[in-house]
């Protein structure tokens, strides 16, 4: 019998949402919200009944019966560290998302609408994969200053669903593997996939690895301390330069990858420098991850928005095939990640963890 399920990943302006038979999408809406509308709420979670009502209403116009769904998704948000999987959205869990236990994000409220929705229609509700996904070896913590521990913030829903789809296609466990997995797209980051755990991976956010189309990456640490203590800056302002200001749109104004090959492509003697260095250096992270897995790797799996640009993946190979092979997944379909992690569960190929 085919499973129809219900997606739901809220960002800050917007709700997109997805209707899937099985692994095949009936349809899709990304519902706009503007300023005006947003600003009339104290808190993130005081927009629940705002974004439920208008996913309903969405329903209700493609005259959908919500009662045929078998499971509603939320897109898993600001939780306590947990390890990767699929979640029912437990009391204790829902707690967390209302209450922002790493902080308020529109993400919080995924799995808050799956529950509630759901709920209404005796169907269960889930998250997979949120970003807090934390599956460290206890060394790869070690920053060298104690109080500052080094984190897990990554792309674990994308890393997480282009290994198992790797795995799948291979007709192979993915707790049998070995993966290197590059997710490049406004942010960026690497992960070491041991046998089913990312027991390392560079932040994301702020402050590890490659430089990213918006983000800094790691800087020299001396220098940002000098920049943070010049008196020039707010902590707010560096703190823009690190994350939103840094990469791409400080070195070339843009934070679209097709932007800087155009300039590429037109003999733009800085944009070929800045893409060749973002080349290195997530190459270099690469090489990373490598050397975490003893070398010992099944394959490179290269994802995100920026695995459609050609030269960059060219780039990354001609530095690193030498250590294992390539496989590219372009783009990111996280509405199909979501119904993928709610299906292995629903299909008895893993159990649902608890939170």
């Amino acid at each position: 019998m085919s499973i129809k399920s219900l997606i739901i990943n809220p960002g800050s302006t917007s709700t997109k949402i997805g209707v899937f038979e099985d692994e095949t999408l009936l349809f899709e809406e990304t519902l706009r919200h503007s300023t005006e509308e947003i600003s009339q709420y104290a808190s993130i979670v005081d927009q629940k009944d705002f974004r439920k009502n208008i996913i309903i209403n969405l329903l209700n116009e493609k005259n959908f019966d919500i009662k045929s769904l078998n499971v509603v998704v939320g897109r898993g948000g600001m939780l306590k560290p947990i390890p990767g999987g699929t979640y029912a959205v437990t009391d204790a869990l829902l707690e967390d998302l209302k209450i922002g236990k790493q902080g308020q994000h529109a993400s919080n409220l995924g799995g808050i609408l799956a529950r509630e929705i759901g709920d209404s229609i005796g169907v269960p509700s889930y998250i997979v994969d949120p970003v807090v996904v934390d599956e460290l070896m206890p060394i790869a913590r070690y920053s060298g200053v104690p109080e500052l521990p080094r984190t897990s913030v990554f792309h674990a829903l994308n890393q997480k669903a282009v290994a198992k789809r790797y795995a799948k296609e291979k007709g192979v466990p993915y707790e049998s593997l070995n993966l290197v997995v590059v997710h490049m797209g406004g942010g960026v980051s690497v992960g070491a996939h041991d046998k089913g755990r990312i027991v390392d991976v560079f932040n994301a956010l702020d402050g590890d690895g490659a430089f990213s189309p918006e983000r800094a990456g790691a800087v020299p640490s001396g220098a940002l301390i000098k920049m943070c203590f010049s008196g020039q800056y707010t902590e707010k302002e560096v703190y823009k330069k690190i994350v939103g200001g840094g990469g791409f749109n400080a070195y070339c104004g843009t934070n679209d990858m097709r932007d800087v090959e155009k300039m590429a492509d037109e003999g733009d003697a800085h944009a070929i420098e800045v893409r060749d260095a973002f080349i290195l250096q997530m190459a270099k992270d690469i090489g990373s991850m490598a050397c975490v897995l003893s070398g010992k790797i099944d394959q490179i799996i290269v994802t995100g928005g920026i695995a459609y640009d050609k030269a960059v993946v060219a780039g990354l190979k001609e530095r690193c095939e030498w250590m294992a092979p390539f496989t590219v997944y372009p783009g990111e379909d996280e509405l199909l990640a979501l119904t993928q992690g709610a299906l292995r569960v629903l299909n008895g190929e893993e159990e649902a963890k608890e939170y």
